[in-house]
């Protein structure tokens, strides 16, 4: 399933570990259908889980963070996820058309 709304930039700590930031801004009536397309990624993340999600610093082996806003007619979705660095390679090559 490749995504229409979320694009991915990701960044390497250097130690094995990266970190993956998508944003979409959108209008009402697309708001399903990015929030379709964060439910996708988070499913594959848990059904590919390299380990317990969950802060790293306290043992997690990766972990998500959602961010939804709406200013005006426009809503902000932010979708952050931090992981093994093949772990999220793999996860943004699974979404790549």
């Amino acid at each position: 399933m490749p995504l229409n709304y979320l694009l991915f930039d990701a960044s390497d700590d250097g130690e094995g570990t990266g970190t993956w930031d998508a944003m979409a801004s959108v209008r009402a009536a697309q708001l399903p259908e990015v929030m379709r397309e964060v439910q996708a990624v988070l499913a594959w993340a848990e059904n590919n889980s390299p380990g317990p999600r969950g802060p790293l610093d306290e043992g997690g082996a990766w972990d998500a963070d959602q961010l939804v806003q709406t200013e005006d007619n426009w809503t902000t979705v932010t979708l952050t996820i931090t992981g093994p660095w093949a772990w999220g390679e793999a996860l943004v090559s699974h979404f790549a058309g």
